[in-house]
């Protein structure tokens, strides 16, 4: 791929818990704003490769194994295990060539994409991927934590040595879920095709392709939208910014350009970026706009952009 690309992803939050800190709430900064990690994002791409199967390494899988009492447990994959399932190694330690070990990681859609640290059994590898993936801020001003009591149907049974008719052994253990009222975040992305030129010199890839970009472009679209978890059910992809150019184009954080506000029948996303990415002229190629516009009211002037339905991905 001959091209640089920047832009922005925007998910949207309805009564959901995007992404969740150790204490169950969205995560925030110390500054109090509400924010998305990278992890968040790339998670829903990874499971929906993993789902279409794809190689992906990075990804929690589970395995039934013996533990020391020699009872059968269900526990999750170390990387070693992860490596031999999806390359059909039998035993990661008796391989002495770290070409091959580069190879087949570069076979991994999610290292092709974002790249890996590999340290295992004598292969010390580092890669740092085309993809780069920022924070994801809220821009909505109105965002709060709602937290909902859940009533469970099953007696707490290290209650049991209760009094039997005590409200302690007939009460079913109460469980919370945590979720935003609503939330719109937004990240910034690059891609960049020659993190790679070191290592197709080497012979171990073939680079960031075009199909590579298609394949990532295709699953940010959607990603967020598939992945309806208990607690990601009311998360949507809502827009996306890809903006293509040369491979010397460096544009600043174009999330930083994004604004969101509550109109009175719709939402409103502007993008404050117009006149940078019009002053550029030549260094541009293509600006593709992916939004909702069933809940979105899409403000922007940036000339020669092509504007879709972020679910029907047919241009508007």
């Amino acid at each position: 791929m001959n091209k640089r690309v920047c832009g922005v992803l925007g998910i949207s939050s309805i009564m959901a818990n995007w992404n969740a800190d150790f204490t169950g709430y969205p995560k925030t900064t110390s500054a109090g704003e509400t924010f998305g990690s990278d992890k968040a994002l790339k998670y829903p791409m990874k499971k929906m490769w993993d789902n279409e199967g794809k190689k992906v390494l990075y990804i929690k899988s589970m395995k039934l194994s013996e533990n020391k009492k020699k009872e059968t447990v269900l526990a999750p994959r170390s990387l070693k295990e992860r490596y031999e399932q999806i390359f059909e190694v039998k035993n990661l330690k008796e391989c002495k060539d770290t070409k091959e070990v580069l190879t087949n990681l570069f076979k991994a859609e999610d290292v092709k994409n974002f790249g890996a640290t590999f340290a295992e059994e004598g292969n010390n590898i580092s890669i740092t991927g085309a993809v780069q993936i920022g924070q994801g801020f809220n821009k909505y001003d109105g965002t709060e934590p709602e937290e909902q009591q859940i009533l469970s149907p099953f007696r707490d049974a290290s209650k049991d040595n209760a009094k039997p008719d005590s409200e302690e052994a007939k009460n079913s253990t109460l469980g919370t879920k945590i979720v935003s009222n609503e939330a719109h975040y937004f990240y910034p992305f690059t891609i960049n095709p020659l993190a790679y030129k070191e290592f197709v010199e080497l012979g171990v890839t073939d680079g960031y392709t075009e199909e590579d970009y298609n394949n990532f472009k295709r699953t940010s679209l959607v990603s967020a939208t598939s992945f309806a978890t208990n607690s990601k059910v009311g998360c949507e992809n809502e827009f996306a910014l890809f903006v293509e150019g040369e491979e010397d184009l460096y544009l600043p954080n174009l999330s930083e350009y994004i604004e969101f506000e509550k109109g009175n029948d719709k939402n409103i996303i502007q993008i404050k970026c117009s006149d940078l990415i019009n002053s550029l002229g030549s260094k541009i190629k293509n600006v593709e706009i992916y939004y909702n516009p069933y809940t979105t009211e899409l403000q922007s002037e940036l000339k020669g952009a092509k504007i879709f339905n972020i679910f029907t991905q047919e241009e508007v």
